[in-house]
């Protein structure tokens, strides 16, 4: 499908700069923020036996940071879908366009063998959805057919890609592979990869700095507020506060030739009653058992980073 049946797209360049380590701990210091020794060991005691390998990155107050197995080789599976929605606002406000753009899609594009809540819910033959509808299905629901979509519609995954290229300079993100793509062959999801630190700072950025025409940005983050995947993951590890708020992004999937989950992913913000904020990534890669055993891990090392931020 042509983009040009819909809408024209284009390519946007950012200039905010990541820095990602490959190192298995690090820290830099904020003499009132986190013990950094203190949480690194605890978090090392949660994944003695783990059949899988975990990164971890931590954000307090944009500033003092914890990494744990931070390497740029982890699956992001439908985690990229936030690089996504980016890639897709910072293109519509460059042409022009807003988040309310409408577009006529043939129900024949949308694929039946994946999982896609707007399915169920667009059965005449014509979609019209607007930009905003398909990223409400994207952030909320992850769904791969409103993924499909606009990579087609607005930012390809290599327009993607470069744009988020150009906002770290270090390649910790990759974006080569649609949904449809690594629906077809499993193992391209594996091209699709971050280190937590570069995802956890990308998440940082969202909710501090300006990517976006302020409207869209704010659409953004307001979905990762609503997202309803993942709910056993990070946010299990969080106290049932109302004045606890937390925004994410997941990522899972598939199964790998040895039997191996190949991701189980969750990154977000989470805002405290005091004002203070913290950007969390967790990336469960080849995990040798149930998925919900991983789910489990992220809860544990969640409730450690809260618990170390708020005591």
């Amino acid at each position: 499908m042509h983009l040009l049946r819909y809408i024209a797209a284009g390519a946007a360049a950012a200039g905010l700069i990541l820095a990602a380590t490959s190192c298995r701990h690090s820290a830099a210091s904020n003499p009132a923020g986190l013990d950094h020794e203190a949480l690194i060991n605890e978090i090392d005691s949660l994944l003695a036996g783990v059949p899988a390998q975990v990164g971890v990155a931590v954000i307090l107050d944009g500033t003092d940071t914890v990494t744990v197995n931070n390497s740029a080789d982890y699956p992001m599976m439908s985690m990229f879908k936030l690089q996504e929605a980016i890639a897709v606002c910072r293109t519509l406000g460059e042409q022009g366009q807003t988040i309310d753009t409408v577009f006529n899609i043939p129900r024949s594009e949308l694929h039946t063998d994946t999982w896609s809540p707007m399915l169920k819910d667009y059965t005449a033959d014509t979609v019209r959805i607007t930009a905003r509808g398909l990223m409400d299905y994207l952030l909320v629901h992850s769904d791969n057919n409103a993924s499909n979509l606009l990579f087609s519609l607005v930012a390809t995954a290599p327009q993607t890609d470069s744009i988020i290229r150009g906002i770290t300079s270090d390649g910790a993100f990759n974006i080569s592979y649609t949904e449809a793509q690594m629906q077809r062959e499993h193992d391209l999801a594996y091209a699709n990869r971050t280190s937590p630190l570069a995802y956890a700072v990308l998440v940082n950025h969202l909710f501090t700095d300006s990517l976006a025409p302020t409207p869209m940005q704010d659409f953004i983050r307001d979905a990762m507020s609503r997202c309803n995947t993942g709910a056993a993951r990070i946010q299990a590890g969080l106290p049932d506060k109302e004045d606890v708020k937390f925004a994410h992004r997941t990522g899972s999937g598939y199964v790998n030739e040895r039997g191996e989950v190949v991701a189980v992913n969750d990154g977000g913000r989470v805002s405290l009653p005091d004002g203070r904020s913290y950007s969390v990534a967790v990336f469960v890669k080849d995990y040798a058992g149930p998925q919900e055993d991983a789910e489990a891990v992220i809860a544990r090392i969640s409730e450690a980073i809260y618990r170390h931020i708020t005591e």
